[in-house]
């Protein structure tokens, strides 16, 4: 297919340039990184750049207070790396503690499930170690919105409203930033967060007060919202504030300073895995898309070349392969710092021969993680019905009160290339508008990552002191003949490792251009536990696209899958950016209305 005659489900052209492409999930995002690049800024300057505006314009799908994964592709160092900014759990969050006040599960909001914030140090480790620029540089566009205020998409106020109770009966200081004069900004009005912009103006004062030099600059900004005031007030806040959270119970948060202090980002090899001509990278197995490199080493024994992409038999040998690498993602992963995860034998061929030989006609109800001795521990399984069914010794129980304040949020992406190479994939998420009360003097509320830990202490993802949770924050880079080639990405959750496969596998083999293989018709499974509370699963089960053609759909439920069709326009936020040569390519989902890609 070609770009002169694109699919008809095409919504836009490929972007092609060749002196910068970004694409992220915020036309204004976007808008800043190419900016950046403009005024001669590199790739990493533009995606710290990028990152601080997507914390304005997306307030309800990330926030200061989150966590990133970063995959980098530097071209003075000639290789790919990761920057983790996943924070670590506070010693005083233990299982223990957790058993101490009756939770088998950590909540899905509130203050109980912050982890040390992330996403600032680890933009400033990028800033300094990779970048160009100095941090005024990078923050003053995010500033700028919080100061005089952002344009609102409709999914902010849709947001605030599904929360308002939560907040007017339970989280007065988020009411009265994002319910002011008791009502959600209107969807296209300007919404304005004076405290956040005060707070970023503090810390860029503090850090200019060294003098003029850029990486003494950063590492002063690091140390101001590490052990300075932001640290002091988030301290503060989770001592004397109790707050409602999911559990139906208010409890204070135990992240301190200290915590705070003694945490920095840090820089790490990808995992990756051969695919054809492909390597693919990913983060490591404190992040679940490892479940994208096994996937691939699963189909990789399948002919796909020219497979119908809205076909049933790709979608089924897809769904399959998911529900066999997503079985393994919740028996074997967790922080490779303190677990031996199994890493080699989960991507080498002798073990994805034996896994794809599960992959049978029919659909597969059970979950099936693979045996390798003296590793892993399988997880129990909530069917959303709320039943339990057993799949290994181990397992949580049944939450026992309502569901107060269950409101997911979502993420945002986005990828970058500049006319030298460098390349940037990264997906922030977490500390969104609805995961636990404002901080009032800072603007910012903290993130609920570890609710994804287990209250197993034998299980890899266990909670435990200075323990990453397993992430589902998953950015992607492939290699082309061992040269840097593409960075993607989607929000979405336990989603995005669907997508993110789905996307590669049209694009390698229908040959879909970036912008056809993300338009293209999408879907996911429900069949494994999700990664939030309250880890249902729904065992099965295979959401489509409205799109999706009628036959694919009887003939999926005709081999036992239980299809539930979705909207039109509904699966995935995927965006992508590409160096092909000399030529840069990007583009980004049309789904919502709001990513966009740029480029000249």
């Amino acid at each position: 297919m070609s770009f002169l005659n694109p699919d008809p489900f095409t919504t836009r052209p490929e972007i092609h340039g060749v002196f910068g492409v970004v694409a992220s999930t915020h036309w204004v995002a976007s808008a800043v990184g190419m900016g950046v690049l403009e005024r001669g800024g590199n790739a990493f300057d533009a995606g710290v750049a990028t990152a601080f505006t997507l914390q304005i314009v997306e307030p309800h799908l990330n926030g200061p207070g989150g966590d990133v994964p970063i995959i980098v592709r530097d071209v003075r160092k000639g290789k790919a790396e990761v920057i983790c900014g996943q924070g670590i759990a506070p010693d005083g969050l233990t299982i223990d503690h957790c058993r101490s006040l009756g939770l088998d599960l950590i909540p899905g909001a509130g203050l109980l499930a912050a982890c040390v914030p992330g996403t600032f140090d680890a933009w400033m480790l990028l800033l300094r170690d990779y970048g160009t620029l100095r941090p005024r540089d990078v923050l003053e566009p995010a500033i700028f919105y919080a100061r005089h205020g952002c344009p609102v998409v409709e999914r902010i106020p849709a947001t605030i409203e599904t929360v308002r109770d939560l907040f007017t009966r339970h989280w007065p200081t988020s009411a009265a930033l994002w319910l002011p004069g008791g009502e959600p900004p209107k969807a296209g009005s300007l919404f304005a967060n004076p405290a956040l912009a005060d707070t970023y103006e503090r810390i860029l004062k503090e850090a200019e007060s060294v003098g003029g030099d850029r990486e003494a600059q950063i590492e002063k900004a690091r140390q101001v919202w590490s052990q300075g005031f932001v640290a002091a007030a988030i301290d503060r806040f989770c001592r004397t504030t109790e707050a409602m959270d999911s559990s139906g119970t208010p409890h204070r948060g135990v992240l301190t300073g200290q915590d705070m202090a003694k945490w920095r980002a840090t820089v790490e090899a990808p995992a990756s895995y051969d695919y054809g001509r492909y390597t693919v990278l990913k983060p490591g197995a404190w992040c679940q898309g490892i479940a994208t490199l096994q996937q691939l080493a699963l189909l990789k024994g399948f002919d796909l070349d020219g497979i119908d992409v809205t076909g049933p038999d790709f979608i089924h040998l897809v769904t399959e392969a998911a529900k066999l690498a997503f079985a393994d993602r919740d028996t074997f992963l967790g922080d490779p710092d303190f677990v031996d995860v199994p890493l080699d034998t989960l991507l080498s061929d002798a073990y994805n021969d034996e896994r794809r030989k599960l992959i049978g006609e029919t659909a597969s109800m059970e979950q099936r993680p693979g045996v390798i001795p003296g590793r892993g521990k399988a997880m129990g399984l909530r069917v959303a019905d709320g039943s339990r069914a057993a799949v290994g010794a181990s397992g949580v129980g049944e939450p026992t009160v309502g569901r107060l304040g269950e409101v997911r949020g979502d993420t945002v992406h986005f990828d970058i290339v500049d006319r030298h190479g460098n390349m940037i994939a990264a997906t922030p998420s977490g500390g969104w508008l609805q995961s636990s009360p404002t901080i009032p003097e800072l603007g910012f509320c903290l993130g609920t990552r570890a609710q994804m830990f287990v209250l197993d202490p034998d299980h890899p993802a266990a909670l435990g002191k200075g323990r990453r949770p397993r992430t589902t924050l998953s950015p992607t880079m492939a290699l082309r003949d061992g040269e840097a080639y593409l960075a993607w990405g989607s929000p979405g959750g336990d989603q995005q490792d669907q997508w993110i496969p789905q996307m590669f596998l049209r694009h390698v083999h229908a040959r879909m251009n970036l912008q056809q293989a993300i338009d293209a018709p999408a879907w996911h499974t429900e069949h494994f536990p999700t990664s939030f509370w309250p880890r249902t699963a729904r065992p099965g089960v295979v959401v489509v696209e409205g799109r999706m053609p009628k036959t694919t759909v009887e003939t999926l439920r005709e081999r036992g899958h239980k299809v539930e069709v979705g909207p039109d326009w509904s699966e995935g936020r995927l965006v992508a950016a590409a160096r092909d040569g000399k030529l840069l390519k990007a583009a980004a989902n049309p789904r919502g209305m709001q990513g966009y890609a740029v480029g000249r």
